[in-house]
């Protein structure tokens, strides 16, 4: 792990399109501002925690039947895929 000290106004780079910049400090607190592509995602620790947690959660889900998915996109008709979708998904209006 790299530590740096940094004050008020200054910035770090990271790589050619990164940059963390220490927008104010107030006691115990640092307010920093992230500059970065719209590519990189950039969260707080227990934001990027908890999407993970869901991606892993819907990646192990057991629950879709992908034979009825590719018959649901073979169909044919608008009525056909909302019939498809009813029986997929086990709604009924």
């Amino acid at each position: 792990m790299l530590i740096l000290t940094r004050k008020e106004g200054e910035s770090i780079r990271i790589g050619d399109h990164i940059t963390i910049k220490i927008v104010s400090m107030d006691g115990h607190h640092c307010k920093i501002g992230v500059e970065a592509p719209r590519n990189v995602s950039v969260n707080r620790e227990e934001v990027y925690l908890k999407i993970k947690s869901e991606n892993q959660t819907a990646a192990t889900n057991d629950d879709i039947d992908f034979g009825k998915v590719a018959g649901l996109l073979k169909a044919k008709s608008a009525n056909s895929t909302a019939s498809a979708l009813k029986n997929l998904f086990g709604k009924q209006e």
